[in-house]
């Protein structure tokens, strides 16, 4: 493993490319297509025999695309001697379908780590997943990352006064709890309930004082808004100055865009661990580059050293 290839598939080029920046290496040279038929080409273009190999690639929008895609450049890596295989997926997605949570329904995520560990992964990176009893579900090492020191850092550079960490709901409030933690503040949470499976949400009350704060709502993804929007909502009527949201996962499927345009939001900061489509850029939302943090990760794994160090 003398060598360093990382290659990426469509899902997210342009993260893929400033992590290689951050390398200082070339992207991997490969080809990545569909015929006609819909079904998944994939060819690499360059000797990988015996060398560390990296595909980054989320598992986002088209995601079951994505997926596919993933899971053959993984066995053609495998079927080109490759040493050692690592995905690199910043979103896992199918990851909130963890656990059998009503009857007859499947564990999608469980599912999802059989198919990459048999197409033939070595190990996983990933970033911040839904649930982490996912790490569980694979046989082969998994590196999970965190985007919480860089949202720390970045609310720190606005030096906000009288700050609340906001937790949306029970779900997520050990990362809240961490966050306030590193900023000094007060803790609340937002307790909801989700009555069915139609992405709707009843927002109960917030458990804790914000009155008077600058609040920052945290989640670990914003999917179509309803959640966010609806605590951010909340907390405005408990007394909050300022709301701010922040996630690593910026989805923002359905009508996500118009829901947080016309939120009381003050500001949206998110990761680019998913590619954000022009028509879902808006004027309050800032992202923030992960390519560092998943570079330096894939350094230390290549070169056998710490990942872990990275959050001590």
């Amino acid at each position: 493993m003398d060598e360093l290839k990382v290659f990426t598939g469509n899902t997210h080029p342009d993260l893929a490319h400033l992590i290689c920046d951050y390398l200082v290496i070339p992207p991997g040279q490969v080809s990545v297509f569909q015929f006609s038929n819909e079904n998944t080409f994939v060819q690499i273009k360059e000797n990988v025999r015996g060398r560390d190999v990296f595909i980054v690639q989320p598992i986002s929008s088209p995601v079951d695309k994505s997926l596919m895609e993933l899971l053959i450049m993984v066995d053609a890596a495998k079927r080109a001697s490759a040493a050692r295989i690592t995905p690199v997926i910043p979103y896992y997605g199918y990851g909130r379908t963890d656990k059998k949570d009503q009857p007859r329904v499947p564990i999608t995520a469980r599912l999802v780590a059989d198919l990459i560990t048999v197409a033939g992964a070595s190990r996983i990176l990933t970033l911040d997943l839904h649930a982490g009893q996912i790490q569980g579900f694979f046989n082969i090492p998994v590196d999970e990352l965190t985007a919480l020191d860089s949202l720390v850092d970045y609310f720190k550079g606005k030096e906000l006064e009288n700050v609340a960490v906001v937790a949306t709901d029970i779900g997520i409030s050990k990362i809240a709890r961490d966050m306030a933690a590193k900023l000094n503040s007060r803790l609340a949470i937002v307790e909801k309930r989700r009555p069915g499976n139609d992405d709707k949400t009843e927002t109960l009350t917030v458990i804790g004082e914000v009155q008077g704060c600058h609040a920052i709502l945290v989640d670990d993804e914003i999917d179509t808004g309803g959640s966010i929007t609806a605590a951010a909502k909340t907390v405005a009527e408990h007394g909050a100055k300022e709301v701010y949201a922040c996630c690593t996962h910026p989805i923002l499927s359905g009508p996500a865009v118009e829901r947080l345009s016309t939120s009381v939001l003050k500001e949206i900061v998110v990761g680019d661990s998913v590619p954000i489509p022009d028509e879902k850029k808006i004027e309050k939302m800032t992202t923030l580059s992960l390519a560092p943090l998943i570079g330096e990760a894939i350094h230390r794994i290549h070169a056998n050293l710490s990942v872990g160090a990275m959050f001590q």
